[in-house]
C-alpha cells in the first residue's frame, strides 16, 4: 500500500504542472501576423527645398595666428603691485 501511495505522489507531481502548462497554452490567444496594406501612399505635397549650408560652428572657424616677435611679450594683467597709482606694495 506504501508504494501506492508513492506512485499516486510521483503522479501528482508530474500531472498537475503539466496539467496547469497544457490548460494554459489552451487559453492562449495565438497573435495575429501582421496586416500590411496592400499600397502606400505619400503625401504628394510641393517637395522641400533643398537645405542651405548652415553657418560654421566655431570649431570650423580658421583664426589666424598672433604674429611671432623676437622680443619678451608684454604682459600688462593689472596684477602686479606697481601698475596703481601709489608707490610699489601700496594697496592704495
Amino acid at each position: 500500500m506504501a508504494f501506492t501511495h508513492r506512485i499516486a505522489a510521483l503522479a501528482a507531481v508530474v500531472a498537475i504542472p503539466l496539467g496547469i502548462a497544457a490548460t494554459s497554452f489552451a487559453l492562449t490567444d495565438q497573435p495575429k501576423s501582421p496586416e500590411v496594406p496592400p499600397r502606400v501612399e505619400l503625401d504628394s505635397g510641393s517637395p522641400t527645398p533643398t537645405p542651405t549650408r548652415p553657418a560654421p560652428t566655431p570649431s570650423d572657424e580658421v583664426v589666424s595666428r598672433p604674429p611671432v616677435t623676437d622680443g619678451p611679450a608684454s604682459d600688462d594683467d593689472d596684477d602686479a603691485p606697481d601698475d596703481d597709482l601709489g608707490e610699489p606694495g601700496d594697496d592704495g
